[in-house]
């Protein structure tokens, strides 16, 4: 078997890869970076030039972005189950994953900007209105499915961790949609086992 390396920080979106590897239930080796330090490294910037983290090495293959890392693992590890086994599942898979990289990181940071864009502006960004970004995505997590489907897979791993991450924070708002499909993933045990593993790190570098 190839090597699998994860190459994270325990604040940082590697807490989303983390949760997906620990979905799959796969051997891995995990190096921690330091925000000031490695990771501006010139060892870590011939893995990933933008300096940021998480990034993996599969073999001699390397993934950086959140997103492109947990589906390349799902593909990789189809064995698994976590990625679309269907073209209905498909669609609706690869239409939520590029829907969160897109339009939802978008609006979310015009949100945090506190800036209220026009109907001229709106038109000019892909996410147009932030409000209707955040609406037509809790339509697709309403009912008591998954992003995809009846089943989970690595979409839900990323929107699920998207939801529950800005919502504890204030910057989405709880709508009774987001909440409860985000009760629906938050007990999940290898979301647990991940947090685990991560807060030991974040506590073992204070």
């Amino acid at each position: 078997m190839k090597k699998l390396t994860f190459y994270t920080n325990p604040m940082s979106r590697g807490r989303i890869v983390r949760w997906m590897l620990e979905e799959l239930g796969v051997s891995y080796e995990t190096q921690v970076l330091d925000y000031a330090s490695t990771m501006k490294s010139a060892e870590y910037l011939a893995i990933n030039p933008m300096g940021k983290v998480p990034a993996i090495k599969h073999g001699d293959v390397v993934v950086t972005e959140t997103i492109a890392i947990c589906n390349y693992l799902a593909d990789v590890f189809k064995d698994k189950g976590l990625y679309p086994q269907t073209d209905e599942e498909k669609a609706s898979y690869y239409r939520w994953l590029f829907f969160m990289a897109g339009p939802f990181e978008q609006a979310i940071g015009i949100k945090s900007l506190n800036v209220e864009l026009n109907a001229d502006q709106q038109r000019s960004f892909g996410c147009g209105n932030p409000a209707d970004t955040f609406k037509t995505l809790a339509k697709a997590v309403s009912g008591s499915g998954y992003v995809a489907g009846d089943r989970f897979t690595a979409a839900d791993v990323i929107v699920g961790s998207y939801i529950g991450f800005y919502m504890q924070f204030g910057m989405l708002e709880k709508l009774p949609e987001f909440v409860a499909y985000w009760e629906r993933l938050a007990n999940r045990p290898a979301r647990i086992r991940a947090n685990e593993i991560d807060d030991k790190l974040l506590q073992a570098n204070c």
